[in-house]
């Protein structure tokens, strides 16, 4: 079966890739230890050890593949406006952080959070651009 690999779907692997990286830092950041922790961690790390040898086969697949001049432009114009949130969400957790309105653990989370946020809106935004055409 010779399925294309199309550049929406390593768009939405990216969002895997995001909670993968909130996860380790929540397994870094906590404060407290229960038994069952380690499994979790276990888990994590074998998913994310098959998960990026799959990946790195379907990379290479798709650099082999004729590229979508028009899908390149729409990412970049997501990446574009999804650098705009970040970068205001961003500086809206240093404010609070600089009035002590959030403590240093809440800002890390905060950060994971909208780095997961980020890239589910930088999966629709390209989705949506890509389907109309624009």
């Amino acid at each position: 079966m010779k399925k294309e690999v199309t550049l929406l779907e390593l768009v939405a692997t990216k969002i895997i890739y995001a909670i993968l990286i909130a996860v380790y830092y929540w397994m870094w950041a906590r404060r407290d230890w229960h038994d069952y922790y380690e499994t979790i961690q276990y888990v994590v790390g074998v998913f994310t050890f098959v998960f990026l040898l799959s990946q790195a086969s379907r990379i290479r697949k798709f650099n082999k593949e004729i590229v979508d001049e028009l899908a390149l432009a729409n990412l970049k114009r997501a990446d574009s406006l999804c650098l705009k949130i970040a970068a205001a969400f961003g500086i809206l957790v240093a404010f609070m952080g600089a009035m002590e309105i959030m403590n240093h653990l809440q800002m890390g989370y905060a950060i994971m959070v909208s780095l997961v946020l980020i890239t589910i809106i930088r999966t629709v935004a390209f989705y949506v651009m890509d389907t109309k055409g624009v």
